[in-house]
């Protein structure tokens, strides 16, 4: 498989899919590409309008992109697709929408069978098992939390150690830490913004200028970055 799972989209002071670029546009290769754009997450917005926003990045890398909503067999488009690219946004919203089109099971083979995924934030949630690390309110509610279940370990995109000052509540990490507790066995990889993972050849790596935070339960959570191999989450 190869994949490339961004934590978001855009960094303050940067154009949308800024930072992410080069990474994107070395992951497709020299040689246009077109590729299939699943805008699903989209909620305060039109799929057009995300599909134009996404075609103006992708054209400035070389490359091209069609949404799947304008297929009228999402499944025939995923079947045709050489690239599948599924962005941000709402994760239950493009979940609930994933299950009710029947692409789980279509993606989840198309991309274990050679083709290249790129998601980020709502789209690197839905490469995990489930969508249950995911930061996003439940505005919808879909029949499973099972997503395409690419990787066997959980992404949580957009971590953060910040703690406001006089805030309460609970923090980013003790969230994940009852995560694991409820589900031990799993890692969780807590993805902060400006980095993603790339996944070729059964290598799994970070790539950004910040650490991964990892958690595992009955481990304390340990710190990665650029130079370490994370291949050891695949397994």
């Amino acid at each position: 498989m190869r994949l490339l799972l961004i934590s978001n989209s855009t960094n303050s002071g940067e154009p949308y899919l800024g930072y992410p670029g080069e990474q994107i546009k070395a992951f497709l290769g020299v040689n246009k590409v077109k590729a299939l754009f699943i805008p699903y997450a989209a909620i305060t917005f039109s799929y057009d309008e995300y599909e134009e926003k996404v075609a103006v990045r992708f054209g400035e890398l070389g490359h091209e992109i069609i949404s799947i909503h304008h297929f009228t067999d999402p499944v025939e488009a995923v079947n045709n697709a050489s690239v599948i690219v599924v962005g941000g946004g709402n994760t239950w919203k493009l979940l609930k929408m994933l299950r009710e089109f029947s692409l789980i099971e279509i993606v989840r083979k198309k991309v274990i069978g050679g083709v290249p995924y790129i998601g980020w934030s709502a789209g690197a949630n839905v490469a995990c098992p489930a969508i249950k690390t995911t930061n996003d309110m439940p505005v919808v509610e879909p029949d499973s939390f099972s997503a395409f279940n690419l990787i066997p370990f959980q992404i949580n995109p957009h971590y953060t150690d910040f703690n406001p000052p006089g805030h309460a509540g609970e923090t980013r990490e003790q969230r994940i830490m009852e995560f694991i507790e409820a589900n031990p066995g799993i890692y969780v990889a807590g993805l902060r913004e400006g980095s993603m993972l790339l996944l070729e050849n059964d290598k799994l790596a970070l790539s950004g200028p910040k650490n991964v935070r990892v958690f595992k339960n009955g481990l304390l959570p340990a710190e990665f970055g650029e130079s370490d191999d994370l291949s050891f989450l695949l397994r």
